[in-house]
């Protein structure tokens, strides 16, 4: 394993020997990196204006670009990938398209989020191949994750627009072969081990043998929650190990049973196969969170986060998925319901990882439905999470799973909910019975996202929705949301 951490930093190389693996991207950028354009503005991938892209060989022999939130990448991360700032658009003297129409479009206002939003349009530049103009719906989906204080967004729309009518290929593209060269270069034929303290394996073995050596290390997929740790509740770890350089874990697979999601694969990679065996669950997913945070943050790590909000484990839950765990001496599987124990407590064991999901395929006919209640529309948390999955046969309800997110110290099954709809007529009586069956299984809370009362409310008129939306229907795919 090597000790020094290596990247590109626009064209030119560079080499990290002596920084606390605890650095954020951002953090390094506006220090020792020199480049000040891309800003913070809240430190938790909320914003935007931290907004970064990256580059790494994809297996198509091109260059696979994402964009992320550089306040909660760590800087360990960066290793063999090609980091792409605001400062790195403009080549030989000229604006790149995405600048360009950014100023005729006067869509700079303060300018402190601008160059967050130049890199999300940036990101859609390099990869959007679909019909032009792009749709208004993939506009605001692509910068779902950036936030304009000044409230510019119908220029940065009308800039959006603008960009695609300038030719391409674009310098990137006429470079595309020599940053390929470069990043070979870099790639490793074993993990990083910086400083003793930040281990990045590239495969299962090196990855068990680390566990086996630092049970307590804190593991790091996306980084998405880790990372306000960091910034946020100003912790220190003395021990990192990160998954995103282990290829197996990213894997997603699809037999004629069953669809296995790797855990650190990105969210972004997961919804395309979660849709294809679910059609219309890219809505809820796209409300997941904002691009940057679905680039970077993962399926196992949304699961072994065990946060009662996440909206990740209800869906996975209602899926009826097993959970795989992976550590020093082999591999268990249980049933994801049965990992989730206390508030954050979970049945993984010092020195295991959450390595694969595995989701028995739908059958034919099954209603399901999911339903992401928040506050606000796009980039939020919800303050309810709701996904049914029903079974009918000879009139009935044959079988039956309802899981919650939101409405208890964990995300779980709703045993009440379920006895009270098994074995019924699927009808409006049925759905509003079952609603009232919710205060056997949860006691809500009051915080600043909901009331006790307005969360119990919420989830039985969900179940009355899911009857309203499949009364007429008998193979129900399509995800809904509030």
């Amino acid at each position: 394993m090597s000790d020094t951490i290596r990247f590109l930093l626009g064209d030119q190389p560079v080499e990290i020997v002596d920084c606390d693996p605890n650095l954020t991207v951002l953090e390094w950028l506006r220090g020792p990196g020199g480049r000040c354009g891309t800003k913070e503005g809240c430190a938790e991938g909320d914003c935007g204006a931290c907004t970064v892209v990256l580059a790494e060989p994809d297996p198509a022999g091109g260059l696979a670009y994402r964009s992320v939130n550089s306040c909660i990448q760590f800087v360990g991360t960066l290793d063999g990938t090609q980091l792409l700032t605001v400062e790195d658009l403009k080549q030989d003297g000229a604006l790149h398209p995405v600048q360009q129409a950014m100023v005729e479009a006067h869509a700079s206002q303060c300018g402190f989020c601008t160059p967050g939003f130049v890199m999300s349009l940036f990101k859609l530049y390099r990869d959007y191949d679909g019909p032009l103009p792009p749709s208004r719906e993939i506009l605001d989906r692509a910068l779902g994750g950036n936030l304009c204080r000044c409230t510019g967004y119908r220029s940065i729309l009308e800039a959006a627009t603008r960009m695609f009518q300038s030719p391409r290929p674009d310098a990137f593209d006429a470079k595309r072969d020599a940053t390929l060269a470069v990043l070979a270069k870099l790639a490793r034929s074993s993990g990083l081990a910086y400083r003793d303290r930040f281990f990045a394996p590239t495969t299962i073995a090196e990855l068990q043998a680390l566990l086996g050596k630092h049970p307590a290390a804190r593991i790091l997929s996306g980084g998405t929650d880790l990372g306000l740790e960091v910034t946020k509740a100003h912790r220190s770890f003395e021990t990192i190990i990160y998954l995103g350089r282990v290829a197996e874990l990213a894997a997603i697979a699809r037999s004629d049973s069953h669809l296995t999601v790797g855990a650190a694969a990105t969210w972004t990679n997961a919804t395309q196969a979660l849709v294809a065996i679910s059609p219309g669950l890219d809505e809820i997913l796209a409300r997941f969170a904002g691009p940057p945070i679905r680039n970077a943050g993962t399926v196992g790590g949304n699961i072994a986060n065990a946060s009662p909000i996440g909206d990740g484990p209800p869906i996975f839950l209602a899926l009826d998925a097993e959970i795989e765990l992976l550590g020093p001496a082999g591999t268990r599987r249980l049933k994801l319901a049965d990992f989730f124990l206390d508030y954050r407590k979970t049945a993984r064991a010092a020195g295991e990882i959450v390595a694969r999901l595995h989701v028995p395929l739908p059958k034919a006919g099954a209603l399901f439905a999911a339903y992401k209640v928040s506050k606000r529309h796009d980039d939020d948390i919800s303050a309810v999470c709701g996904v049914f999955a029903l079974e009918i046969a000879d009139g009935k309800i044959a079988k039956v799973r309802a899981a919650f997110g939101g409405m208890a110290a964990i995300p779980k099954r709703a045993a009440a909910v379920e006895a009270a709809l098994l074995g019924q007529v699927w009808s409006l009586e049925t759905a509003k019975a079952a609603g009232a069956a919710l205060e056997k299984d949860f006691a809500p809370i009051d915080d600043m996202r909901a009331s006790a009362a307005y969360r119990l409310k919420v989830a039985a008129n969900l179940l009355q929705r899911f009857w309203f939306e499949t009364a007429t229907q008998t193979d129900v795919r399509a995800v809904h949301y509030a």
